[in-house]
């Protein structure tokens, strides 16, 4: 029997990002504790498939592709939401993107503007849009996955590790100002996750994996249902006291200075 103070039962979540390994985590986890839940992604690919999945379980379910990027898309999202929900109770910003190793006097502008339109200003627009309706009703959480690399500078990573900084102080600067207003944002800042792209890398670039492993105190990738609990605890009572916090989800990392 599910503790009360974790119970999401009868909530809307909506989880962009919602094709990747640890999104489909994040909804299964929610698909447990019985809330509804809406998958956002820009490829629909499989995705009704998954939310077949999750409707097996008992779970209702609404699949809606969205560009993180683009409100008005967003805007959509929430009214299909609200039209189906009438409420949305939980929001995940998961969407993200990376790029290839590059040096940092040589990275394009380019790559550089589509990862902060995407992992920055993604969060901020959704954030924005859902939190209308989150402070209408007085009550909502928001949890943005940021990353270990918000925190501790990835060489040839410079875009996305600049991303997930801003996305640590999006989470900051949202939750000080909606603190009084029943609105909480919190984010989780994972290590590497054992999603399907690195357990392919797992299999194919020993060294590279050898170096991951060597920074984790824990000597291994975290599992994506490992931060998935992470987000239930966010966005349940359990954490009702808890707001502008990203919590590190890393196998002690950043305990150990990655």
């Amino acid at each position: 029997m599910i503790l009360d103070i974790f119970s999401l039962d009868g909530k809307t979540a909506i989880v962009t990002g919602a094709n990747g390994g640890i999104g489909k985590s994040i909804a299964r986890r929610f698909a447990n504790y019985e809330c509804n839940i809406v998958l956002c992604d820009l490829s629909l690919t499989d995705l009704e498939g998954f939310a077949d999945e999750l409707r097996e379980k008992g779970a209702k379910v609404l699949v809606i592709q969205c560009d993180v990027t683009n409100r008005n898309e967003i805007k959509n999202v929430v009214n299909m939401t609200l039209e189906k929900f009438t409420s949305i109770d939980i929001l995940v910003n998961n969407a993200g993107i990376t790029s290839k190793r590059t040096a940092a006097e040589e990275f394009p502008l380019e790559v550089w503007q589509k990862i902060m339109d995407v992992n920055l200003t993604g969060v901020f627009l959704f954030t924005q849009e859902v939190g209308k309706v989150m402070l209408g009703q007085g009550s909502g959480s928001i949890i943005n996955i940021s990353s270990g690399a918000s925190q501790q500078a990835v060489r040839g990573s410079l875009g996305y590790s600049v991303s997930k900084s801003g996305v640590n102080m999006l989470t900051k600067g949202f939750a000080s100002e909606w603190a009084e207003r029943g609105v909480r944002v919190n984010g989780v800042a994972p290590y590497y996750v054992e999603t399907p792209i690195l357990a392919s890398i797992k299999e194919t670039d020993k060294e590279f994996m050898d170096k991951v492993l060597s920074r984790s105190p824990m000597r291994r990738m975290g599992k994506p249902e490992e931060i998935a609990a992470g987000v239930v605890f966010l966005a349940s009572d359990a954490s009702s006291y808890m707001t502008g916090e990203t919590i590190s989800i890393d196998g002690g990392a950043q305990a150990m200075g990655i």
